[in-house]
Formats: structure tokens, sequence, C-alpha cells
């Protein structure tokens, strides 16, 4: 059953994926003849800086590729935009195990897409590879240069730190705009980037419209649901199976509160989650003229992932998996003519198929694989499955 409800899991995952990615927004591309062109491009909202991308001029024609050498920009409608340059990049790592024993940078020339964060009398760039991140900028006076920051080893335990960008920028923004203070206390990071440089070119000229490219962000909701779950317990003695017993299913309500914490990368598709959920289950049962209960309550914390596959603006599938930790809350197993039995839970996994509308509104069907609750002379198998209603608050 398990293995079957995972293949079709993951067999529907794949079909809406396939079909969602192809989601086009509204954009244009800068040809090397300087010809700017609308069109549709194929948002990815790329964890890597891409080298190429697909489009097409309707909604109806089939998708292209162009690459690198044939655009110098390309862009998305209000929001994320690349920009064609031949630049000298220090590639070297920021993994300890990796880091070499040399100070300055090793540059190397190559043309690259840089993703353009800020733009105004001082731009700002970014470039994304795996683990890598650069930073670039320019100014009237200044062509486009890495900001350089780099890791070495000192020795085997030690790490130095070549923060040469704060020199960088302390030259080339001669204007006194910006106090020594603040490039001595700048970090190496996209936001504390973004800040400086948008705060320079405001306080250069306040009537010069300073360019930050934002995207949209929704990175926490906390979302209220509310169902029915459909339990059951299935009861096994090691050594008596004659008093095996089979509590049957159990129809209850469910209500909870998840947190989803929005992965900021890949179009905000991928999630966080974690709910916190009371279990219980109370059931009695007549076994060879014997009165067997049980009664199981718990605190459940399934945390694990979620993906988003967009279907259109207002529609979204979603699929959720989490491990589920179990906190115990004194259940316990009325067992004659053998006694009471405290019980023991291992963790589960659970797997869920959704579908949210308007970012407000989801319907889950959620599975949660076999449970053990244990004794020593005992086990018993618990399974459910849950029908979820959701309402994102914020």
């Amino acid at each position: 059953m398990i293995k079957k409800l995972t293949l079709l899991i993951l067999f529907t995952f794949l079909s809406f994926h396939s079909y969602s990615q192809i989601v086009f927004e509204k954009a244009y591309y800068i040809d090397n003849n300087n010809t700017k062109v609308n069109c549709l491009i194929r948002n990815q909202d790329w964890i890597k800086t891409p080298k190429e991308f697909q489009y097409k001029l309707t909604e109806t024609e089939q998708p292209q590729t162009l690459t690198i050498q044939q655009v110098k920009e390309f862009g998305f409608e209000n929001d994320t935009k690349y920009q064609r340059y031949t630049v000298n990049i220090d590639k070297s790592s920021e993994i300890m195990r990796n880091m070499s024993y040399v100070k300055n940078p090793e540059f190397n020339e190559e043309t690259l897409f840089l993703k353009v964060l800020v733009e105004g009398k001082a731009s700002l760039y970014q470039y994304d590879e795996n683990d890598l991140k650069r930073f670039f900028f320019k100014t009237d006076d200044v062509a486009i240069t890495q900001l350089v920051y780099k890791s070495y080893k000192i020795t085997e335990l030690e790490i130095g730190h070549n923060n040469h960008y704060k020199q960088q920028l302390a030259n080339a923004l001669k204007d006194n705009s910006i106090s020594e203070k603040n490039i001595k206390n700048l970090t190496y990071s996209k936001d504390k980037l973004v800040e400086f440089f948008s705060k320079y070119n405001h306080l250069v000229d306040p009537k010069v419209a300073t360019t930050e490219i934002k995207v949209k962000k929704d990175l926490f909701n906390l979302n209220v649901r509310a169902g029915v779950s459909n339990s059951s317990v299935s009861l096994q003695h090691k050594n008596m199976p004659l008093y095996d017993a089979d509590f049957g299913n159990k129809t209850q309500l469910r209500f909870g509160v998840e947190t989803e914490f929005i992965l900021g990368f890949n179009k905000n598709k991928w999630a966080f989650i974690i709910e916190p959920t009371y279990q219980f289950y109370e059931e009695e049962k007549t076994i060879r003229n014997h009165n067997m209960a049980i009664n199981y309550k718990s605190i459940e914390l399934p945390f694990g992932i979620r993906y988003y596959s967009f279907l259109n603006t207002n529609s979204k599938l979603f699929f959720n998996f989490q491990y589920i930790v179990d906190f115990q809350l004194g259940s316990e197993i009325k067992y004659p003519p053998f006694g009471d039995f405290d019980i023991s839970t291992r963790n589960s996994f659970a797997f869920g198929i959704g579908y949210k509308f308007k970012d407000k509104y989801s319907l889950e069907f959620r599975y949660v694989t076999k449970k053990i609750l244990q004794h020593t002379s005992i086990n018993a198998d618990f399974t459910s499955t849950s029908l979820v209603l959701g309402y994102t608050i914020f």
C-alpha cells in the first residue's frame, strides 16, 4: 500500500511538475544588434546564474532557446533582469577543505550574465554558481569590476579573509557621501550591499531615481488547518497470535496551525513546513471474551519540505514530504489476561498532495506511513489518512 501510494504521488508530482514548469512571463531581450524584443520568457528564478533561457513571441508558439552569445540583456516586467559582461572573476572556494593558501584573487576572464541588483550612479550586480557568490560593481568612472572577497587558509586550522572590496569602494566613491565607518562595517552579502549602494546613489543625487531590482518575497506563512482523519490500529501479540486484535477505523476531526517558511529561490517554489498536532485514538474490542482497549495520545511534530507547482497566477499544486517525531502522552493498552502496558512509538513519514487557490485557501490529502506502537511483548500498527482544509492568515 505504501509503495503504491508513494509511486502515485511521485507520478503525479512529475506529471504536474513537467506541465507547470512551462510558465512564461512577460519579458524582453536585447540582441547583439541592440534590438529590444518584447516576448515571453520562462521564469525559473534561477538559483545559478543562467547561460541561456527559453522564450516565445506568442502564447501559442513553441518555445525556443537563446544563449549568452546571442543576447546582451534580458529581464521581466518590474522584476529580475540580467546583463551580459566580459569580466575577470575569481572562483576560489569558500569551503574550507577546498581553500587555497593564496590570499590574492585568482582571476579568469569569462563572459557571464550578471543579475542586476541596483542601478544608478553606482550599480551592483551578482553572479551565482552552486556555493559560489560574487558581486560586481561599476560607476561612471570605474568599468565593471568584481568586488573582491576571498577566504584562504593560513594554516590547516586557521582561515584568513581578503576584504579588498572595502578598499575598492573607498577608492571608487570619493565624493564623501559615504563615511569610512559605513564602508568598514559593510559585510559581503546581498542585502547589505544593496542597502549600501541604494543609500550611496540617493545621497549623491536625490533627484536621480535609483533602480533597485526587487523580487516579491513572502517568506513566512501562518496557515490555520482543519479537517478529518481516518485512523486504524491493529495489534499483534508476539507470542500469542490468537489474541491479535483489529480495532478498526475511526474518523476524527483535526485542527492545527502550520508554519511555512518559503525558501527564497527557484521562484519561491520550495518551503520548509512544521505543523504540531495533537493525536489521539481510543477504542475497545472484545477478543476471546476479553475486553481489550487502546488509549493512544501523543503530540506529533511533522516537519519537512513542500514543493509548489504553479498552474496559473491563482492556482498551484503542492507536494509535501515530512518526517514525524512522536511525543507520547501516557499511552497504554489494556490487554487482559496479560495486563496493562505503557507503549512507545517509532517515528514515521507523511506524504501529501494539495491544491492552493489565491495563496489563501488550500485542500490537502495526506497519508501517514505505518507507525509502530510497541511494548516488549506486543506491537500495534497505526495508520492514518487525512483530508485537510487550510486558510492562510498571513
